[in-house]
């Protein structure tokens, strides 16, 4: 009977129907939210040469990654975007940023080749995204020699830049890059060939460099008539001390003035520059990637390195820090998630960082 009572008392019009009411509007308020949620959680890829693919929607659990402008990431030398649908280059991060708000786009250039050239198609890719979007500027993440690259689109095309934000990228060259240029050239010479001519290794070598490039353009699901110009050489001097100063005197923005300088300005031309990085190598036993990064690490003559890119050369703008426990591959929470113990994990400086974004208006 008090069962019934209750049914009834709850049943009852003048009481039911304000409830309804109040349900209705919560359905209704919800419904809104999942939609702006799945506008705000998203993650294209931009692989494809005809435009951006949806790779995802993620309903947030916060906002504290939805920024103003969309989230553009560019990859670094030999890169990709989903390696066969499997891998992401930023592994795990464009969902870290997706369940935070953000609206994530990852693009692809060539992977190898030099940064004007590459710079080049990725201002083609940031176009796109600003016409796909609606938004008319970005904020652009890039890693690697992806944190040149950026640099020149924010340069050529500044209107469409927010902010840019440079991971562990050689702004004023890599030593390594320089080695790697001294042991091509002087071997050449020492065979007897002219200056820009190659001995059989240093061919192979190059080639195999070039074929890498190809491969990585299959693996991020671009057709074999696609796939983008890759140069090998070219590639290599990108990351040499003397490339760089060619490439800062034409585009010196937030830059210092000398190499391990901190830079004067943050922002310039309206644009927000910020950059972090790593030091060290051997960060976890398990990663095979770390002992090549300990290997490459000794070019740098006890210049503090991520193996591939010291700390003196990474700073741009703001430096946020320039001395994580982060090798050059845990930058970009490879490989595959085995970065350091007991240290910020990865996705969680650059959502960190992209919330600094977001309280900037970005």
């Amino acid at each position: 009977m008090r069962l019934k009572a209750y049914l009834s008392t709850a049943f009852t019009p003048a009481l039911f129907l304000p409830s309804l009411g109040a349900i209705g509007v919560g359905v209704v308020m919800m419904a809104v939210q999942t939609t702006s949620a799945q506008a705000a959680g998203q993650y294209y890829n931009c692989a494809n040469p005809t435009g951006c693919k949806l790779v995802s929607n993620q309903y947030w659990t916060s906002t504290y990654t939805a920024t103003q402008y969309p989230i553009v990431m560019a990859h670094g030398l030999g890169g990709f975007t989903k390696a066969f649908g499997l891998v992401d280059y930023f592994h795990g991060i464009p969902e870290t940023l997706m369940s935070g708000g953000s609206q994530v786009y990852t693009t692809k250039t060539s992977s190898v080749h030099n940064s004007e050239f590459r710079g080049e198609q990725l201002l083609q890719q940031v176009k796109t995204i600003s016409a796909i979007s609606g938004s008319p500027k970005v904020n652009l993440l890039g890693h690697s020699q992806g944190g040149i690259d950026i640099r020149y689109v924010a340069a050529v095309e500044p209107k469409y830049v927010a902010s840019v934000t440079a991971i562990a990228s050689p702004e004023q060259g890599s030593k390594m890059g320089d080695w790697v240029i001294k042991q091509v050239v002087e071997g050449s010479a020492k065979d007897g060939y002219d200056e820009g001519e190659f001995n059989v290794g240093s061919q192979i070598a190059i080639g195999f460099f070039k074929f890498v490039g190809g491969f990585m353009d299959v693996s991020a699901g671009i057709g074999f008539k696609e796939i983008q110009e890759q140069d090998g050489w070219n590639a290599v001097l990108a990351l040499s001390t003397d490339y760089a100063t060619q490439f800062n005197a034409k585009f010196p923005a937030a830059m210092p003035t000398t190499y391990c300088g901190q830079p004067a300005n943050t922002e310039v031309n309206g644009i927000k520059y910020y950059s972090f990085s790593g030091i060290g190598q051997l960060t976890n036993g398990l990663d095979p990637s770390d002992y090549m990064l300990a290997l490459t690490g000794t070019t740098f003559d006890n210049d503090p390195n991520d193996g591939l890119v010291s700390a003196c050369s990474s700073r741009l703008g703001y430096v946020i820090r320039d001395d994580y426990r982060m090798n050059h591959l845990d930058s970009a929470n490879q490989v595959l998630g085995l970065t350091a113990w007991g240290q910020p994990d990865p996705k969680t400086l650059y959502r960190g960082h992209v919330n600094r974004l977001k309280r900037a208006n970005l």
